[in-house]
């Protein structure tokens, strides 16, 4: 039974004075069962943890930069985030050579050392190779109409403003507690998502949203963790039919690598002429 990791990645990798922020990781298998969930901090710990669910035909969603060849301004995926996602409220930061972090390309590179196969989401894989992609969640919380977001996106990381700022906190939590139920109802989705299958996962959903933000902002890596596994699974699942490829008209650098996103996508949310053809779902055979 293919296995989907989804990891949330803390974008610096930190340093001997400075530890990196912690990285929030969950894998599924095709039943929707939760196999493991939890945190980790810096690369070496991320590595370790997903060499340990290594298996053939793995597929793993990475919420980071993982390609990144611009030497400034953003790259044609994160501005096809806007453009496309832009009505939810969606939109992606800058990546590029001037920005400090590089922890997305750092793992992409001990990735493919260690036998994966990064994946633009333009051709297909073959079905034992283990391949990795970088992902969105906010895309797929709006572009997934399981979530029920239709018309813009949680904030369930930070309110606005327009609130006073003793009632944020409180707002927040709110808002991350209803997140979870709708993760929760993924049971009866297709492809599945049973949060309550795993000890760890299971406590987003009997235990309520902290209001302290470091407690909180562990909370929200695992949720992000669990939302890129789904994706994962989805696009195994789906392929285009329910998932379109930002970035895919980019240049492929000279290392082979195009900078993509891989994001559920509701029909209004596709490009008007269609945008790219068909890719054939991972986890299906070749017409």
């Amino acid at each position: 039974m293919t296995r989907f990791l989804g990891v949330d990645l803390a974008w610096a990798e930190g340093s001997a004075s400075k530890p990196a922020n912690e990285s929030g990781l969950a894998c599924i298998d095709e039943s929707g069962r939760v196999i493991d969930a939890g945190w980790a901090r810096g690369t070496d710990a991320v590595m370790a943890w997903i060499d340990s669910l290594w298996e053939p035909g793995a597929v793993l969603a990475v919420d980071a930069p993982l390609v990144v060849e611009n030497p400034t301004g953003m790259r044609l995926c994160e501005r096809e985030t806007g453009s496309r996602y832009g009505r939810w409220h969606v939109s992606a930061n800058a990546s590029n050579l001037g920005r400090p972090w590089a922890g997305g390309v750092a793992i992409r590179r001990r990735l493919e050392a260690s036998g994966w196969t990064y994946t633009d989401g333009l051709a297909p894989i073959p079905t034992t190779t283990p391949s990795f992609f970088e992902c969105y969640p906010y895309t797929t919380l709006v572009g997934a109409a399981e979530f029920g977001y239709l018309d813009k996106r949680p904030r369930y990381k930070r309110m606005g403003t327009s609130l006073p700022h003793g009632e944020r906190r409180a707002a927040r939590a709110v808002v991350c507690d209803d997140l979870i139920q709708r993760i929760r109802r993924l049971t009866r989705a297709s492809p599945p998502l049973d949060l309550c299958s795993h000890p760890v996962s299971d406590a987003l959903a009997t235990e309520p949203s902290p209001l302290v933000d470091r407690p909180y902002k562990h909370r929200e890596d695992l949720i992000d963790a669990l939302i890129c596994a789904w994706t994962a699974s989805l696009w195994w699942h789906r392929g285009t039919e329910r998932c379109q490829v930002l970035g895919a008209s980019d240049d492929v650098s000279e290392q082979g690598h195009r900078p993509t996103i891989i994001a559920p996508a509701r029909p209004e949310q596709r490009r008007r002429d269609g945008g790219m053809p068909p890719v054939t779902a991972p986890g299906t055979s070749e017409p």
